[in-house]
């Protein structure tokens, strides 16, 4: 079931026309900009994105622009994650095929980070969802006590009977424009 949902949903996210993506990503990252957990942060955790993702770039820059401190995940074996300071000279791909922090990158405290930018593949309304089916952010976020905020698309709004282990994220911005 999970497995046909991601597929389904990832096809539908890889073909959205480029251009009403990035409209809608820029949307997107503006709204999250306005929310008072993103203006009262001073570390934001954000996600370098595959293409067919919201573009975290638009963030990463606003959140610099901003004065904010952005931190990256880094994964480990067994699903084990944590987030280090964002620096783009300091990159290294992972086997999924994105960009992570270098080994040595310097990690930070759990509790110094005030909002999380979760990435999934499909939500649910009340902020449920489904991931790339590693578990690191439900792992992650099973204790973590700040903020989290996902940004969507319309397309990435399904039902799906969520696991107990799943930990849903606070707030689920969508983009009705790419319905």
């Amino acid at each position: 079931m999970k497995a046909s949902v991601r597929k389904s949903i990832l096809k539908k996210m890889k073909g959205l026309e480029p251009e009403n993506k990035r409209k809608a990503d820029r949307a997107l990252i503006q709204r999250l900009r306005s929310l008072s957990s993103y203006q009262e942060a001073s570390v934001i955790a954000t996600y370098l994105s595959f293409p067919h993702e919201v573009d975290t770039s638009f963030l990463i820059d606003a959140a610099l622009e901003d004065g904010k401190q952005v931190v990256i995940p880094k994964t480990y074996p067994k699903g084990r994650m944590e987030f280090a300071v964002y620096n783009p000279q300091k990159l290294k791909p992972t086997a999924f095929g994105l960009l992570e922090p270098e080994d040595g990158a310097q990690a930070v405290d759990q509790s110094e980070i005030d909002l999380i930018h979760v990435p999934g593949v499909a939500f649910q309304k009340d902020g449920y969802r489904l991931g790339y089916g590693g578990g690191y952010y439900d792992r992650y976020l099973a204790d973590f006590d700040g903020a989290t905020v996902s940004t969507i698309y319309a397309c990435q709004e399904v039902d799906f009977a969520p696991a107990p282990h799943d930990i849903p994220v606070q707030e689920v911005l969508v983009d009705e424009s790419t319905i």
